[in-house]
């Protein structure tokens, strides 16, 4: 994937977003969090317990450094838009009987690989081989300061990864952001896709036809740059989990908050500010028709997720993010598709209720 045109200069006048970055990326020189940062180990106790009003976030390097991931870390090196890049990902061998099959995980975009844990733990003991990336701009994965951001890009990486490992098809598994990724990877790599499971995909409306205003990728990073604990929480636990929250959904937004709050902040927030807005440009709702494999849609009906309705009128918020009615209408467009549907459950199925989830999954993965 290496470009083919030498990189052309950056302009003369540089706005205050690229000072930052640029300064970022000094920091992140000076810690050693570059595409040569050795894998993720465990060193040390998890974060600090700490009163549920108020926990502590333990600040993160850029790349997660100092974030116990549940399986070894690896690290997948190349070359994309004239720059060394590296994904992280876990490699999990089967524990139970060996099925033959492969199943890779894309993660949300508020979420990482890591986050898959009980998920990973499921396919595993079901004779599953399991890839978890963390896809670039995110996690433990190089957080490039200049990088056109695409879905199509992502699937491309993600591609490469694969053939890396000589697997030539998998079952792709993508929640939320990482749904419209897995959608994307069996639109641009049909031969390569066994089965295809989405959980709460995003892009199952077009936002921006539907009236949300536009917010330039400077103003999303302004607002990055405020993201707190208490905000992740807040919007979480608004838009994911219908109002209600248990503890074990901390470790994960301790998570996001401890990258928001170490060395590399402004890259991080440079980088979600990028990725908010392909996901707001990039809807797949248009092409559902055109997906071929066999999908198996998974949905939790109390989801209400909608990036950007806070930008829209109250009244066209009311509107967006009723993942009943999505899902059931994604289940009539992709041709040979699956409907599962978890009607008391939020935008993460697989952290609400692990049991009740995974149960679902490997009794649609084993009807392939």
């Amino acid at each position: 994937m290496s470009a083919a045109s030498p990189a052309q200069p950056a302009p003369s006048t540089l706005s205050t977003v690229t000072s930052l970055v640029a300064t970022a990326v000094l920091l992140l020189s000076a810690h050693g969090a570059s595409a040569q940062t050795p894998p993720l180990k465990p060193s040390g106790p998890a974060a600090p317990a700490a009163a549920a009003s108020s926990p502590v976030v333990t600040p993160y390097g850029a790349q997660l450094e100092g974030f116990v991931y549940p399986h070894p870390v690896q690290r997948f090196r190349f070359t994309s838009q004239q720059q060394a890049l590296e994904m992280a990902y876990m490699d999990i061998a089967p524990t139970g009987k060996a099925n033959g099959r492969t199943a890779v995980l894309l993660h949300g975009k508020n979420f990482c690989g890591a986050t898959w844990d009980a998920t990973i733990t499921a396919l595993s003991a079901a004779g599953f081989r399991v890839i978890a990336p963390d896809q670039i701009g995110f996690c433990a994965s190089t957080k490039p300061a200049s990088y056109q951001f695409s879905f199509a890009q992502l699937a491309a990486n993600t591609q490469a990864l694969l053939a890396s490992l000589h697997i030539q098809q998998a079952t792709m598994i993508g929640h939320s952001m990482g749904g419209m990724l897995a959608m994307r990877y069996a639109l641009q790599y049909p031969q390569a896709v066994e089965q295809l499971v989405v959980v709460n995909p995003l892009g199952l409306e077009d936002w921006q036809a539907k009236g949300v205003p536009y917010a330039s990728i400077d103003d999303l990073y302004r607002g990055e740059l405020k993201t707190s604990y208490d905000s992740i929480k807040a919007y979480q636990m608004k838009f994911y989990f219908n109002g209600h929250w248990k503890p074990q959904y901390d470790k994960w937004v301790l998570m996001q908050a401890g990258l928001y709050s170490g060395h590399g902040k402004a890259l991080v927030a440079w980088n979600q500010a990028q990725t908010s807005d392909m996901v707001y440009s990039q809807p797949v709702v248009h092409e559902l028709s055109q997906i071929r494999v066999k999908t198996l849609l998974m949905i939790g009906g109390k989801d209400r997720t909608a990036p950007g309705a806070n930008r829209a009128s109250p009244a066209l918020q009311a509107q967006l993010g009723h993942y009943a009615a999505l899902g059931r209408l994604a289940a009539k467009a992709i041709p040979n598709a699956t409907l599962v549907e978890f009607p008391d459950m939020g935008h993460g199925p697989q952290v609400e209720s692990p049991a009740e989830f995974h149960d679902a999954l490997l009794r649609g993965l084993n009807a392939h």
